[in-house]
């Protein structure tokens, strides 16, 4: 026997337990080669006044074994408890979230019986970052943060696992019609990592008909890769899509460590009932099978389970009459599943997994930097004591050096000079101070003119400095 390969396991929240239990007992009957480390998550360590949701205990077994099986937790609700998963992502490393989305008609109701699109989604930045700011009596702010070496890793990662997968297209989603910096820059690096791709099909859609089209024609769709929040939201839509969200399995993968779960939550009112399915939280694990070497163990469990949907032995969530055969709880689907170890479905696809097909990808390092040249500041206002005007009258008598007034905005949209009186306006206001023809001014002269600012008597509540990047503004131009 070869040595057991160690693996953290949470039994989580709700009906976490319940469905961690026929999931392990599923895997080992299959022959799992696995030592099992238990920690303790999720509701009962919030309340004990730990805000992660996790024990130092937890964290270092996690960071002995790297492989990671989670049942859903329950965060309490109020304010000042943090994503757990989050947390773990962010903290591990793991970069890259994977979701099959797979249609197992007609055994599970579907509008699309060929569905089989995987969504990769990237865990770690964008609006997830959780960078949010109350600047105002009236604006909040969260701050999108895209990354070269970020959008490059999860980006390459999408298209290394078309490759060892046998797909035939990548599609990326983004919005850069509206957010041309941060979506453009994903974009653009989905062009560059897709040239090296020449055996594998490359597409960018807007996301917002890019949905539609999932929505509508999922089989257009082979692998999808996205920026965090897109990614979140619709590979959900994709799962219920296919069938259900219940089915789907979700990999955390990072370059040394990957954390494996079902995709829904905890669903407290079901826990302790012997109803819930444990089927998303054991496709999981078959994934952490194939991620540990053992592919073998996972195609005899995935193999299974597909026999066991096949035969009509279904939980009360997918269960419908002339359809299914037999309405089971959580403890007879498993006893199912077993019962079907080594058989293979008839109608359904069979699976094979290899061994491991542990996908590692590393950004490359630009050639050179680029010449960065300070050209003027942004400068955001808590203001309410007049009209734009009154406001641009009173900042034009402010300036340092080069730096002058050239046009201030209110939520994006330019109010002076020469703003529209029907124009919505808050106490929030970017006023954007510049030199001449892209002459540089130094981090001394913004400072003097924030100095200058306070001394007028307006309260700055941040700013942002404006560069060139080769000559190429690193900043956005003002509506209006």
């Amino acid at each position: 026997m070869s040595t057991k390969t160690p693996i953290t396991v949470a039994y989580g929240d709700g009906i976490g337990p319940e469905i961690m239990e026929a999931t392990l007992r599923i895997i080992e009957a299959a022959g799992a080669n696995i030592e099992i480390e238990t920690i303790e998550i999720g509701e009962k360590v919030y309340l004990r006044g730990i805000e992660t949701g996790m024990e130092p205990s937890a964290w270092e077994s996690l960071e002995r074994t790297r492989v990671f099986l989670k049942a859903p937790i329950t965060t309490p609700q109020g304010g000042g408890y943090k994503s757990l998963n989050v947390t773990i992502r962010k903290a591990l490393g793991l970069f890259a979230n994977v979701r099959p989305c797979v249609a197992y008609h007609p055994y599970v109701y579907t509008k699309h019986p060929g569905m089989d699109v995987v969504i990769i989604r990237e865990n770690e930045e964008d609006l997830y970052a959780g960078i949010e700011h109350r600047q105002t009596e009236q604006v909040y702010q969260c701050l999108k943060l895209i990354t070269r070496p970020g959008s490059e890793k999860i980006i390459r990662y999408a298209f290394e696992y078309a490759r060892v997968h046998n797909r035939k297209k990548v599609t990326c989603f983004v919005k850069d019609n509206i957010m041309k910096m941060t979506d453009g820059l994903f974009h653009k690096v989905f062009e560059e990592v897709a040239a090296e791709y020449p055996d594998i099909q490359n597409e960018t859609w807007i996301v917002d008909i890019g949905a539609a089209k999932l929505a509508d024609t999922p089989e257009q769709f082979d692998v999808i890769v996205m920026p965090n929040l897109y990614g979140d939201v619709l590979s959900d839509v994709a799962a219920q899509i296919a069938g259900s969200v219940g089915l789907a399995g979700s990999a955390n993968i990072g370059s040394q460590a990957a954390m494996f779960e079902a995709i829904h939550g905890s669903a407290p009112r079901r826990a302790g009932q012997n109803v819930a399915n444990p089927s998303g939280l054991l496709l999981g694990a078959v994934m952490m099978l194939v991620h540990i070497g053992q592919g073998d163990v996972a195609t005899r469990v995935h193999n299974a389970w597909l026999k066991t949907i096949e035969d009509g032995i279904h939980t009360y969530d997918i269960y419908k009459e002339g359809v299914s055969q037999r309405k089971v709880g959580t403890r007879e689907f498993a006893d199912a599943v077993i019962e079907r170890l080594g058989e293979v479905p008839q109608v359904l696809k069979p699976v094979s997994y290899q061994a491991s097909q542990v996908i590692r990808v590393e950004p490359k390092t630009p050639a050179r930097k680029q010449e960065k040249r300070l050209v003027g500041v942004d400068v955001f206002l808590d203001w309410d004591r007049g009209s734009p005007n009154d406001l641009g009258s009173a900042l034009s008598r402010v300036s340092e050096g080069p730096l002058a007034l050239r046009v201030i905005s209110n939520r994006g949209v330019k109010v002076w000079p020469d703003g529209l009186p029907e124009t919505f306006c808050t106490d929030h206001w970017r006023c954007r101070f510049m030199a001449q023809d892209g002459e540089s001014v130094t981090p001394d002269q913004v400072v003097k003119l924030m100095g200058r600012v306070v001394e007028a008597g307006f309260e700055p509540i941040k700013s942002e400095n404006l560069y060139l990047f080769d000559g190429v503004p690193g900043f956005s131009a003002i509506h209006g």
